[in-house]
């Protein structure tokens, strides 16, 4: 990872700075003080939003970084079986087949189950392959090897973009 890239972690440090800096503008009445602590604060805000932004097309996920991931096909597929399910639902309730909507509601719950499957597994595979990607790209900068250190950077930013993109959707769901 290089210095430009979006980090949680610089932000939480950069946020934690930012705090002592206001302590210690408080403490000595410094107006300047406060104003540099303000103004870190919002940068470190705006760092963390930017290390969890994902751009999302279908199953297509972009970060900021560079990285690009796909979605497991059971997201995609148990989002489907929702919207077909509660079609099936819908139908079975306006034509009064109870059967139908016993099917669609079978259906949907079924679809709920497959899209978070798809979630966890995009979400522990994008932490491991974080790891991954983070330790071989330490490995390579020991050993002086730029090439190699530049595939692992990208290896831990595509799996950086396939754990946010699912803690997106998870989260999403968490709200509705």
């Amino acid at each position: 990872m290089s210095d430009k890239d979006s980090s949680t972690a610089k932000s939480y440090l950069d946020s934690a700075i930012a705090q002592g800096q206001s302590a210690l503008g408080s403490l000595t009445g410094s107006t300047g003080d406060k104003a540099k602590a303000s103004a870190r604060k919002d940068e470190a805000a705006a760092e963390k939003d930017a290390s969890h932004s994902v751009g999302k097309l279908g199953p297509l996920n972009v970060s900021p970084s560079g990285g690009v991931s796909t979605d497991d096909p059971n997201r995609s597929e148990g989002s489907w079986n929702q919207t077909i399910g509660s079609a099936k639902e819908s139908m079975g309730g306006l034509i009064g087949s109870e059967p139908m909507k016993k099917e669609g509601a079978q259906q949907n719950a079924e679809g709920k189950g497959q899209e978070a499957q798809g979630q966890l597994s995009d979400f522990g595979s994008g932490v491991q392959d974080r790891v991954k990607g983070a330790v071989g790209g330490m490995a390579a900068g020991i050993t002086g090897d730029r090439e190699k250190e530049e595939e692992m950077r990208m290896k831990h930013d595509d799996a950086k973009t396939k754990q946010r993109s699912a803690e997106a959707d998870i989260q999403k769901q968490a709200d509705a």
